[in-house]
């Protein structure tokens, strides 16, 4: 899995164009995530995709000629990258204490309960939130949502601050 941080212009219309870029080479993005970044002309696109280098590239390549496109990094295996998962989980009064063990055993909280199911918030690495899943599927999961994973490189150095010199540079 490769995850690629794409700055954007903050334009209408500008989402549309990087995810058909994608779906019109045939390839899946695993996880979106976009939102606004510290400038408000500016956002962030998240995109994890399952591709090698070689096609990684040409994807790279095709995304910097989309104009409103500012800059995009790969990020390193080492980046910080977290997920937000609800669960909806199956638990009645024989189950709902192992459930909300499994609960505080993942640092995560349980913020509904019924007397048939317990909702469960949980905020994580992607790796984390997949095992933390596993071990709910026995209970059943009745619903499942999932936010995409959004990253960011460790370190000072700023994707944000290198591709807003970068254009009044060129302006």
């Amino acid at each position: 899995m490769r995850t690629l941080s794409v700055l954007v212009e903050n334009k209408p219309g500008v989402l549309t164009r990087v995810a058909g870029l994608f779906a019109r080479r045939g390839f899946n993005i695993e996880s979106l995530a976009v939102g606004p970044t510290e400038h408000p002309t500016v956002s962030r696109i998240t995109l994890v995709v399952n591709v090698d280098d070689e096609v990684l590239e040409q994807l790279t390549k095709q995304l910097n000629k989309l104009i409103e496109v500012l800059k995009i990094v790969q990020l390193e295996s080492d980046a910080a990258r977290r997920q937000l998962v609800l669960i909806k989980v199956r638990a009645d009064q024989t189950t709902r204490g192992q459930v909300l063990d499994v609960v505080q055993l993942f640092q995560a909280k349980a913020v509904d309960i019924t007397p048939e199911s317990v909702t469960i918030e949980a905020v994580g690495a992607p790796e984390r939130v997949d095992m933390l899943l596993k071990i709910l599927e026995p209970y059943g999961v009745r619903e499942l949502v999932q936010s995409g994973v959004v990253a960011i490189g460790r370190g000072t150095r700023s994707i944000s601050d290198r591709a807003l010199r970068a254009n009044r540079n060129e302006a």
